[in-house]
């Protein structure tokens, strides 16, 4: 009864969305920069495909309900976030983790979902575990296409763009998946994507779902580009002496914070 309840309140929510947004074409395009007004998106460059709200919820992305339990430790690491990345200017966040199964693409959806929420800011996720591609499995959608499409076969970034149905929120997940992946995440045509995606709107938060630190190269690769990074951490499970392995491989000044993951 529980779950009917939320699915309903979630549905609910998504229809009010998709009525205030039914006028517009479905990647992000800022008309408001007033930071005392909402920004009203108009999706002009993305694919326009909704997500699954009951597979969704079945997979723990908890931020599209409006009264989960866990929504308000969400909005405390968003405050957190904001007040830092205000002060220094950021606005490109990659999420890792120590090792993998650690919750880190569950938590980039949920913050990315959070963020969104926002009056007077828009939200890109981008899946960059270029050997898996989860994110829009999280979310229920179907998807071809992503970034490894960008960056091998010079697709155009509005064909890999989604907007889920979620308002001011849009993300690039899905398509084939590659072993090569620390070449691609450290190449200049990913340096000069990032570059175009932290610049191209004021009031964008851009996150990239980053595979673990160890045991791979790619977080270490990617690392340089973003302007902060957030290590999900699993509470009983990661150990000091990992979190500690994994800090000295990321750049000390671009570190933002950890996020304890599975607390009881």
């Amino acid at each position: 009864m529980k779950l009917r309840k939320a699915l309903d309140k979630a549905k609910k929510a998504r229809q009010e969305e998709m009525q205030t947004t039914s006028s517009r074409s479905p990647a992000l395009e800022v008309v408001k920069v007033d930071r005392t007004e909402s920004i009203s998106p108009v999706y002009s460059e993305s694919r326009s495909i909704e997500f699954n709200p009951k597979k969704a919820i079945g997979n723990r992305c908890v931020s599209i309900l409006p009264d989960a339990p866990e929504i308000d430790s969400y909005k405390v690491v968003r405050t957190q976030m904001q007040q830092r990345a205000l002060e220094h200017g950021w606005n490109t966040v990659m999420v890792t983790s120590v090792q993998p199964g650690e919750g880190k693409t569950l938590t980039s959806i949920n913050l990315a979902i959070t963020f969104a929420k926002e009056f007077h800011q828009t939200v890109l996720l981008v899946d960059c575990d270029l050997k898996q591609q989860n994110i829009h499995q999280y979310l229920g959608l179907s998807s071809d296409t992503g970034l490894i499409d960008y960056l091998t076969n010079d697709q155009p970034l509005k064909d890999l763009i989604i907007w889920p149905g979620i308002d001011k929120l849009t993300l690039i997940s899905g398509g084939k998946t590659i072993q090569d992946s620390t070449e691609l995440l450290g190449s200049p045509k990913m340096k000069s994507l990032v570059s175009e995606m932290k610049s191209r709107y004021e009031h964008r938060v851009v996150f990239f779902d980053v595979p673990p630190i160890l045991g791979r190269a790619d977080a270490i690769a990617f690392a340089p580009l973003v302007d902060c990074i957030l290590m999900v951490v699993e509470a009983g499970r990661t150990s000091i002496q990992d979190v500690k392995k994994a800090l000295k491989l990321i750049p000390k000044d671009k570190f933002m914070g950890f996020i304890l993951n599975r607390q009881n």
